[in-house]
């Protein structure tokens, strides 16, 4: 394999009325093409600005962000974002099939192959039935759906995705980590995923990436040796799961005592 994104040397610093915070202080990482990657921290860790950084929304002070090979200086036409406000990120006033179809017109493709990318994506997130009604008609868990159906269709090389079950029920978060982990499988993106939930970050990933408190820096990289194939019981009540999600756990206190390096990466 070979790296689709590489982060060089990141970092990021806000300064404002005179104030400097520096959110980012040194982080360098790459991500395999195809790849899975997990990130985790504990809060104000800096998670969500790394993943501004991967999106080009935000300008890191130093460093760089590179994906397949182009320097990332703005968001980069080969990545998709799906965020944890899929209420705010959805146009209530569009169906949810013109929801799906805005950023693909705004690639200027042909209506004919834009509607088969948007009836494959929402088949593909179990929505087919769904294109004619509007988001604030659907669960919070079938929005997120629109929201995921939506970054599908758009074909990207590169997913990224900020908390995105944070807001939905248990049950919801568990089908949604099915559909994401499936989707994942069968359309071979590389995908890196924000997460709060250890738990989460373990059942869903091929890696995770543990991340200091602030300014943040990598301060464990776990290999997640589990099938590829992933049952919500059965992969969570293994030995080996419960190895893991000690190891990220413990990266966390770490990171939450101010540790720089983890006793968990030994």
């Amino acid at each position: 394999m070979t790296a689709m994104v590489e982060v060089r040397n990141l970092n990021k610093v806000y300064e404002s009325s005179g104030r400097r915070v520096e959110a980012i202080g040194d982080i360098t990482f790459s991500v395999e093409r195809g790849e899975f990657a997990c990130i985790v921290g504990p809060s104000g860790a800096g998670k969500t600005t790394l993943l501004k950084c991967l999106a080009g929304l935000l300008t890191p002070t130093a460093g760089e962000v590179v994906l397949d090979g182009a320097r990332v200086t703005g968001p980069p036409p080969g990545m998709a974002v799906v965020f944890q406000e899929y209420g705010r990120s959805l146009f209530p006033w569009k169906t949810v099939q013109q929801n799906i179809d805005l950023p693909l017109r705004q690639k200027g493709l042909p209506r004919a192959e834009r509607n088969r990318l948007v009836e494959d994506a929402l088949t593909s997130v179990g929505l087919a039935d769904s294109g004619h009604a509007y988001p604030w008609q659907l669960s919070g868990g079938m929005q997120q759906r629109v929201a995921i159906a939506r970054a599908v269709a758009y074909e990207p090389q590169v997913l990224l995705m900020d908390e995105p079950f944070a807001a939905v029920d248990a049950q919801t978060r568990a089908e949604l980590e099915d559909l994401v982990r499936t989707l994942w499988r069968n359309l071979d993106i590389t995908t890196l995923f924000v997460t709060h939930d250890i738990d989460e970050a373990v059942y869903l990933g091929e890696r995770v990436l543990v991340l200091s408190a602030s300014p943040t820096r990598i301060l464990d990289n776990v290999t997640i040796e589990l099938p590829v194939e992933r049952d919500q019981v059965a992969s969570r009540s293994t030995p080996e799961f419960a190895e893991l999600r000690a190891r990220v756990h413990r990266g966390i206190q770490d990171a939450k005592a101010g540790r720089r390096t983890s006793g968990a990466a030994a």
